[in-house]
C-alpha cells in the first residue's frame, strides 16, 4: 500500500465507521439515510482507489444518489408515522418467517462451505482487458446466479415494507360522501370551514377570516400554521358599524359571551318567547 492509499484509507475508513454508527444509532430515520449515503459514498471511493473505477462509479451514482435520495424523498413526504397493533395484521406471518429464515440460513452456510479462494494472480492479469470488462465477465459468466440472489433482495426489501406499513382496517375508509353525512348529523360546517383571510384586505393563509359579528375565525387557519404559532393577527372592530372604534389584535378580541352578545340558542329563545307573549 503506498503512502497515498494509506493516507486515504486512515482518512475515509473513521468516517465510514462514523456513518456506520449514525446509521446504527439514529433517532430520525432522516438522519439514519443520510448516514448510509455517507457510508455508501466512502465505499465508492476506496473501489475506486483500489482501481475498481467501474464499481465505485455505480456504488456512488445508484447506491447514494437513486436508491438512497430515493428513500429520502419517500420519508420526507410520506413520514415515518406508524400504527403498532398487539395483534398480527398478517396471519400466519411468524411461521413463514421463520421457515424462511432458517431456509436462507441453510443455504448460506451451504454456499459458505463450498467457498474456496484461488491462487491470487494480481490486478495486471484479472483487468488485462480493462476493469468494465473483466467484471462483465465474472458477473454475468461464473456469478450470474449470484448476481441473481442478489437482485432478489431489492425484492424482499420491498416486500417488507408492505408489511410494516399494512394495518388492519376494522372500518371502510370514510370517504367524501360519509364526511359530509356526519357533518349534517353533527351540524358542524354544514357548509365549510371559512376560508382564511380578511375580505378585500388580503388572502393570506395564515390570516383568520372575520365572523358576521366581527370576531377572528381560527377554525379557517391551517393546523399546521396554528401549531407552529404562526398565526397572524387581525384588526378587530366588535360589532361597531360605524367602524370608529379602536382596532384591537386577535388575542385582545373578545368573545361573544365577554361582549355580551347574545348567541344563537338566547336569541331563538327570546323570540319564542316574544311570540308567546
Amino acid at each position: 500500500m503506498s503512502g497515498g492509499e494509506a493516507l486515504l484509507f486512515w482518512v475515509l475508513g473513521p468516517v465510514c465507521v462514523l456513518g456506520a454508527l449514525g446509521l446504527l444509532f439514529a433517532r430520525k430515520a432522516v438522519h439514519a439515510a443520510m448516514a448510509m449515503a455517507l457510508v455508501m459514498v466512502g465505499l465508492g471511493i476506496f473501489y475506486i482507489a483500489q482501481y475498481a473505477e467501474f464499481v465505485g462509479i455505480i456504488q456512488i451514482f445508484v447506491y447514494s444518489g437513486a436508491v438512497m435520495m430515493l428513500f429520502l424523498f419517500v420519508v420526507m413526504t410520506v413520514g415515518t408515522e406508524s400504527s403498532v397493533s398487539p395483534f398480527e395484521t398478517i396471519s400466519g406471518q411468524r411461521v413463514w418467517a421463520w421457515t424462511f429464515g432458517l431456509l436462507f440460513l441453510a443455504v448460506a452456510m451451504y454456499g459458505v462451505g463450498r467457498v474456496s479462494f484461488p491462487e491470487p494472480v494480481g490486478l495486471e492479469a484479472v483487468q488485462a482487458e480493462g476493469t468494465v470488462t473483466a467484471l462483465a465477465r465474472e458477473i454475468f459468466s461464473r456469478q450470474v446466479f449470484s448476481f441473481e440472489v442478489l437482485g432478489s433482495l431489492l425484492v424482499i426489501a420491498v416486500m417488507g415494507a408492505m408489511v410494516l406499513a399494512h394495518r388492519e382496517r376494522l372500518v371502510p375508509r370514510a370517504t367524501q360522501r360519509d364526511l359530509a353525512a356526519q357533518r349534517v348529523r353533527d351540524n358542524t360546517f354544514v357548509a365549510g370551514k371559512p376560508a382564511p383571510g380578511v375580505y378585500a384586505r388580503h388572502n393570506a393563509s395564515d390570516t383568520p377570516a372575520l365572523l358576521p359579528d366581527g370576531t377572528p375565525a381560527a377554525v379557517s387557519v391551517p393546523r399546521v400554521l396554528v401549531a407552529r404559532g404562526q398565526m397572524a393577527a387581525v384588526p378587530y372592530r366588535g360589532s361597531d358599524p360605524t367602524g370608529d372604534a379602536p382596532d384591537t389584535e386577535l388575542a385582545d378580541a373578545p368573545s361573544a359571551a365577554d361582549r355580551g352578545t347574545p348567541d344563537a340558542s338566547t336569541s331563538d329563545t327570546s323570540t319564542s318567547q316574544g311570540e308567546q307573549a
